[in-house]
């Protein structure tokens, strides 16, 4: 499967092609969301052969790997976007795309880096203590990689949502 780098490779109208070019990044970024959870939600098929102390960093980890590649697929849309509009130069109307700009504007709110960090995040590092001791405390890191996922998860349902009104916005090309 080849990836374009650019929304402007089709013939329709270049807002169009941009708005259904996102929205083709952004499905895949919610495929990427939903392996993570597919492969976590796959993991008593494993309990009778793995022990917990392999079966549970396994799981925490496929939420992580998860996460690094829907931001990448996030961040990557971004910068897609941006050199479709730096192509649009102005000899077309723009104005349909900016609930996606504003979207790019405020998100990603912390970078990976930080989201790792349970130092910077209190709240979900509680959290993720607290279902800890009401489960097991092997399951900390999975809450807290979970709790990472969700993130990642309303990032990309804010961006679905301006992709449905950058759409209802550019109907009148189609």
């Amino acid at each position: 499967m080849s990836r374009s780098s650019t929304y402007l490779d089709t013939a329709a109208h270049p807002v169009v092609a941009i708005v259904a070019g996102v929205d083709r990044d952004v499905e895949r970024g919610e495929d990427i969301l939903m392996l993570g959870y597919g492969l976590v939600l796959m993991a008593p098929i494993f309990a009778p052969i793995a022990p917990p102390r392999v079966l549970l960093p396994l799981m925490a980890l496929a939420f992580v790997v998860s996460v690094c590649v829907a931001r990448g697929n996030f961040l990557g849309i971004r910068d897609k976007l941006a050199a479709a509009m730096a192509a649009l130069d102005g000899r077309h109307d723009a104005s349909p795309l900016r609930p996606l700009t504003e979207i790019f504007a405020e998100h990603p709110k912390a970078s990976l880096s930080e989201g790792f960090n349970p130092l910077k995040n209190w709240q979900r590092t509680a959290k993720s203590i607290l279902g800890a001791m009401l489960i097991n405390p092997l399951w900390m890191p999975i809450f807290y990689a979970l709790g990472l996922q969700f993130a990642e998860e309303k990032q990309l349902s804010l961006l679905n949502r301006a992709v449905i009104e950058a759409e209802e916005k550019s109907a009148r090309w189609r």
